[in-house]
């Protein structure tokens, strides 16, 4: 079978170096796809730094610029960012046919709609809390273990089942805790709660995944920020899994020195995801008259964060 990851960013290159490493048990392809012509060439030359704990290994990956360089695809893992969704499958097009399945790995929930963009290409939805840090380009250190989740929202046909299963097994094979669901909906919400509790206070803060649990004041804020996320989630007939809570704070400790996804954002002066995640619960807030005061907080202050920088 042949993969295609799209997006190097710090989960691209993550799971890139995860499914090279599955790719020598199951005998399968990857291929990278980035738009950046230049960054693409440095990859395929020097390949990808994995670093865990404190040692380092060189992957070496196979990534192009140009999808029509690339030989047909059966699964598309797309690691972009929430807000490069569209214009990313656009770009893939070429290589999407009723025969792909496009496996979408985004924060937030803001992306559940896009599948409209696939054209007879088959969705699926991914969601996982592994840490992962970029530290250049192409060097990732992966700051902490968690789980990964792979489903459907819908039944899904028999090669579309079977293209999933592959995926498991690739990424169990390469390490990855990794597991196939027929509650995918109610595990990505489960995410968008961690991702609500942490995020954006560590933008906010410049801080560290694990200085959440130990700066004054700022359990509350998690604690307030997540039970609006749960009201929201209650209004939509979401299955609610464990505490989320409780999971944001394991989440926290488990990858204690890993920098979140927004803060390196911010740190690099690029825009965050902030729409898709504490803006997706201001959104349904207003559409169930559900107030999320400390949601619309932490929101105006990353947006205030990025205009210091994104504005002309």
């Amino acid at each position: 079978m042949h993969f295609l990851l799209v997006g190097p960013g710090a989960l691209g290159c993550l799971l890139s170096a995860i499914v090279t490493k599955g790719l020598a048990v199951t005998g399968d392809r990857l291929t990278l796809l980035d738009h950046n012509a230049g960054r693409a060439e440095y990859l395929t030359g020097q390949g990808i730094v994995y670093q865990h704990s404190d040692s380092c290994r060189t992957i070496p990956v196979t990534a192009t610029s140009d999808p029509h360089d690339i030989a047909p695809v059966d699964v598309v893992l797309l690691c972009v960012k929430s807000y490069d969704v569209i214009a990313s499958l656009t770009f893939c097009r070429p290589l999407l046919s009723a025969t792909t399945l496009v496996v979408f790995l985004q924060n937030g929930i803001s992306h559940l709609s896009m599948r409209n963009h696939l054209g007879k290409a088959s969705a699926a939805f991914g969601t996982t809390t592994e840490g992962a840090t970029l530290h250049g380009r192409g060097h990732v250190r992966h700051a902490g273990s968690g789980a990964t989740y792979l489903g459907f929202l819908h039944a899904a046909d028999d090669r579309g089942a079977l293209l999933l299963e592959k995926t498991h097994a690739l990424l169990a094979a390469g390490g990855l805790q990794v597991h196939c669901t027929d509650k995918i909906l109610a595990r990505m919400w489960a995410k968008l709660f961690i991702n609500v509790g942490i995020n954006a206070l560590t933008a906010i803060l410049t801080c560290k995944n694990g200085e959440l649990l130990t700066l004054p004041g700022i359990d509350e804020r998690m604690r307030i920020a997540i039970d609006e996320a749960m009201r929201i989630a209650k209004a939509e007939g979401i299955d609610i899994i464990d505490d989320p809570y409780l999971a944001t704070r394991t989440v926290c400790s488990k990858t204690a020195e890993n920098v979140s996804s927004m803060l390196q954002d911010v740190r690099n002066r690029r825009r965050t995801e902030i729409e898709a995640i504490n803006g997706a619960v201001i959104a349904k807030g207003l559409h169930y008259g559900i107030k999320t005061p400390e949601n619309s907080r932490l929101y105006h202050q990353v947006q205030e964060i990025e205009a210091r920088y994104l504005t002309p």
